[in-house]
C-alpha cells in the first residue's frame, strides 16, 4: 500500500511560510559528488532498461532513477537523516535538450525519468515522515540550465546563429516540469 502525504500539495505553501517563520530551512546539498562515491560503472548506468542502447550513458546521473534507484535513495534518505527539510529530485539535466546527450531525449524518455525522479524523492519524504511523526518534509523539482545558450552563437564565423531557438527552451522545460509536477513534487527550484 503506497504510503500517503500527511498534506497535500495546496498546503505547501502555508507549511514552508510557517517553517521559514520559525527556523532557516535546510535543503539538500550536491547530488553528482554523492553519486560519485559510487563509482558507478557503464554497466550500472545502462542497467536492465538500457543494455543496448547505442550511446554511453556513463555520466547521466538522471538515469540512475531508473537504473539505479537505490543509490539515488540511499542519498535522498541520507539528506533527510542529516536534517534537510527539502531534498531536490535527480533531474538537474532533466530536459530534452541536456538528455540529447546521451540520445535520450525522446519525450518518452524525458517524462519518464523526471516523473521516476520525482516519485521516488516523494517516496523518501513519505518514509521519512512515517518514521519521524510530527515532521515535514518536501521535493522539490530540480530544473537546472542546458547545455545550449540563447545568447551567444556557438559558431564564431557567425555570431546571429543560436544552437537553440527561445520556442525549443520552453518546451524543454515545460516537458520537464509537466513531468515532475505529474510525479509529485511540492515545489520546484
Amino acid at each position: 500500500m503506497a504510503q500517503t502525504a500527511p498534506f497535500e500539495r495546496k498546503d505547501v505553501l502555508g507549511l514552508l511560510d510557517s517553517l521559514f517563520k520559525e527556523r532557516i530551512a535546510f535543503i539538500d546539498g550536491a547530488m553528482g559528488t554523492q553519486i560519485q562515491k559510487y563509482k558507478l560503472t557503464e554497466a550500472d548506468f545502462r542497467g536492465d532498461i538500457y543494455p543496448n542502447h547505442p550511446h554511453e550513458l556513463k555520466g547521466n546521473n538522471d538515469v540512475l532513477v531508473l537504473t539505479k534507484p537505490t543509490v539515488i535513495e540511499e542519498i535522498h534518505m541520507a539528506y533527510l537523516t542529516a536534517g534537510a527539510d527539502i531534498i531536490e529530485t535527480n533531474t538537474f539535466n532533466g530536459t530534452w535538450i541536456s538528455q540529447a546527450d546521451y540520445q535520450l531525449q525522446d519525450d518518452i524518455e524525458v517524462e519518464r525519468i523526471n516523473k521516476a525522479a520525482a516519485q521516488l524523492a516523494k517516496r523518501c519524504t513519505l518514509k521519512y515522515m512515517a518514521e519521524n511523526p510530527g515532521t515535514y518534509k518536501f521535493v522539490a523539482g530540480a530544473v537546472g540550465p542546458t547545455n545550449k545558450t540563447l545568447s551567444v552563437s556557438p559558431s564564431v564565423e557567425n555570431p546571429a546563429f543560436r544552437g537553440i531557438t527561445y520556442d525549443e527552451v520552453v518546451d524543454a522545460y515545460y516537458k520537464q516540469v509537466a513531468a515532475l509536477y505529474d510525479g509529485g513534487v511540492d515545489l520546484f527550484l
